[in-house]
């Protein structure tokens, strides 16, 4: 392959870039991890995860993948035999439906299009009839990574109060964590699951559990064998800011710069960032005459946005081009989308001229592979950047020495 000059613009929907900050920061010796130096890391990273989750209540940092953090949320909470509720809203709740069959898990599996998120009336609908409480958890993605819909978290809450059904209330944020607004709290979510390779902007390697004292509770009289996942080992420890296996120190220390940058700009800032960029880009595919896969503008996602190509041609010929000729990785569609989306990433480290590149690499990718479209989507995208971030947020890029 010949080597391009220039950088390699990476615009998946994660893993996402990471920022010059947190790879200097993860640029650091090992240091023993039963030390007092550690302690003040580990009770840095715990509490300013609190705060990225908007909970006051415990986090849990896994040496894992968003997989791994899936299976603790599972192994912890529920038994061979539990049965629970899911949504099909794409590629990710499917995994999510298939690894809790594994352990046993009766898995109620309400069917969807994948172009949309939860419909909070069919949950509420569910648990009212479920009047025998059958149901012990409800688990839903809160943006679903495959098809850029997200999932409204607080409306899907507010269904169960309403049903007055006791089931959890379980949620993937693993993309959606750090780019979208996500209130553990406020949303009375009992468990969330979530990664570092997204809105963290770390490389993989980090799996979190947020926890809520009714799941802690549910989890204590829980029968179901666990060990390197068991929650109450993790919390034991992290008390005093330890671990109860080695931890991925090298990224905690990322965790802390990433946790450092997105308090610096202020949440509310980043997911008006983002709601800006996403806005931005699917004024590029409206204009080029392209579909968006999400059909449903509340449950539009600020994270990604996953475009559908023309019938007769095929999404991973064309990412194959945009890479060959411009240097630019885009997402690809899976599973049931494989080979009719490509999927724009606009997470993490991204601005406005980050995106304008990579809408730029788009276009002329189009242009050159021969995909029917209206030229002219970057002007339409860029007349809507040209608008200021609510907040007068500062540019994200922009490094501090």
């Amino acid at each position: 392959m010949t080597r391009r000059q220039g950088r390699h613009f990476l615009h998946i929907p994660g893993p996402s870039p990471v920022p010059e900050r947190v790879l200097r920061a993860m640029d650091m010796p090992v240091i023993d991890h039963r030390s007092a130096e550690f302690a003040e890391l580990g009770k840095a990273v715990l509490s300013g995860s609190q705060k990225i989750f908007k909970t006051t209540g415990p986090v849990i940092i896994y040496p894992s993948s968003g997989t791994g953090a899936w299976e603790a949320a599972i192994v912890n909470t529920l038994s061979p035999g539990d049965s629970v509720l899911m949504v099909e809203t794409g590629h990710f709740a499917t995994l999510w439906r298939q690894m809790a069959a594994r352990w046993g898990i009766e898995v109620e599996f309400i069917p969807g299009d994948w172009r949309r998120g939860v419909d909070p009336a069919v949950i509420e609908e569910k648990l009212t009839a479920d009047t025998a409480l059958r149901l012990k958890a409800v688990m839903v993605v809160h943006n679903e990574t495959s098809t850029g819909a997200t999932s409204r978290i607080g409306e899907v809450r507010a269904a169960m109060d309403r049903a007055g059904h006791p089931a959890l209330l379980m949620v993937d944020t693993i993309s959606g964590l750090a780019s979208a607004d996500f209130r553990f709290d406020e949303w009375k979510v009992d468990v969330a699951v979530s990664c570092s390779q997204k809105g963290f902007m770390l490389p993989p390697g980090l799996g979190f559990n947020a926890i809520s004292d009714k799941a802690r509770a549910v989890a204590q009289a829980n029968k179901m064998p666990r060990s390197f996942w068991d929650w109450e080992d993790m919390l034991k420890l992290n008390a005093n800011g330890f671990f109860p296996y080695t931890p991925a120190t090298n990224l905690l220390y990322g965790l802390r710069e990433a946790i450092a940058m997105l308090l610096e700009e202020g949440l509310d800032r980043v997911f008006a960032r983002h709601q800006k960029l996403a806005a931005a880009t699917r004024a590029a595919v409206a204009h080029w005459g392209l579909e968006v896969l999400c059909q449903e503008p509340r449950d539009y996602s600020p994270v990604l946005t996953a475009v559908l190509m023309p019938p007769g041609h095929d999404a991973d010929g064309f990412r194959q081009v945009v890479l060959d000729n411009f240097n630019m990785s885009l997402g690809s569609g899976l599973s049931k989308v494989a080979g009719k989306v490509f999927r724009i990433g606009h997470l993490g480290e991204c601005n406005e001229l980050t995106l304008m590149a990579a809408l730029s690499g788009v276009e002329m990718g189009l242009r050159v592979a021969g995909v029917p479209h209206r030229g002219g989507g970057v002007d339409a995208a860029m007349a809507l950047l040209e608008q200021p971030v609510p907040g007068n947020a500062p540019r994200h890029l922009a490094v501090v020495n």
